[in-house]
């Protein structure tokens, strides 16, 4: 591996690193009175993103057993976030939708993004396609990697 190769798969690990282990596991909006584990609130986000998506398809983004979607979605449900709607083409699936307590949450959520993490939506901004193609391909490359039981962040493979 050249050096500079060697240097971005650092930088890498290093981010995904700092991602896993970082300190923040429970994000609270404090006036609202809402807080969330990160899990919790990618799924509103998802939702919000996808309305009516299915806890297979939230399985399979998130990469966790459809168990542990259908757990925090019925904790979801019960807190008020999101509902569940019988899905009109097959009777044993429930399509997923936030509450207008859930869109506040998932508006939140947003907020506290483009608070956050404006430098890193600004720098992406900026890039030029060809540079946000490259990014693009590295990140599913990295993906379709891990599904094949290939873990980076420990810097082997």
């Amino acid at each position: 591996m050249n050096k500079l190769s060697n240097q971005v798969i650092n930088k890498f690990i290093k981010m995904t690193e700092r991602i896993s282990n970082g300190k923040m596991n429970v994000l609270e909006f404090a006036p609202e009175g809402m807080t969330f584990y990160r899990g919790e609130i990618h799924m509103i986000k998802m939702i919000g993103d996808h309305p009516g998506t299915f806890i297979s398809e939230m399985a399979r983004n998130f990469n966790v057993t459809r168990a542990v979607v259908a757990k925090t979605v019925g904790k979801l449900e019960e807190n008020g976030f999101l509902k569940k709607e019988e899905d009109p083409r097959d009777k044993r699936r429930f399509c997923l939708f936030l509450t207008d307590k859930g869109l506040q949450a998932y508006e939140l959520h947003n907020e506290y993004h483009q608070k956050y993490d404006r430098p890193l939506f600004e720098y992406l901004e900026s890039l030029q396609e060809v540079d946000l193609k490259l990014i693009q391909e590295f990140l599913k490359y990295v993906f379709r990697s891990q599904g094949k039981g290939r873990v980076f962040i420990s810097g082997f493979r």
